[in-house]
């Protein structure tokens, strides 16, 4: 039970470790205010985002090895 606490922990910290570069990735426009996303749009913007969190820690993992 410890390990798995402590395993999700340290995704999570990992996670938002790399959510500024995630983001950064991403390249997605802010919201204009007083606008929301429709869902499709929210859809979309979840594919990009997952697909740069695994491209961030693609980064990560290349430049701590070398």
């Amino acid at each position: 039970m410890a390990d798995a606490s402590a395993d999700i922990q340290r995704r999570y910290k990992q996670f938002i470790d790399l959510l500024p570069l995630t983001i950064t990735l991403a390249g997605l426009p802010c919201s204009e205010s007083g606008k929301y996303y429709g869902e499709e749009q929210i859809e979309s913007r979840l594919y990009t985002i997952r697909h740069a969190y695994k491209a961030a820690q693609a980064i990560v993992r290349e430049s701590i090895q070398k």
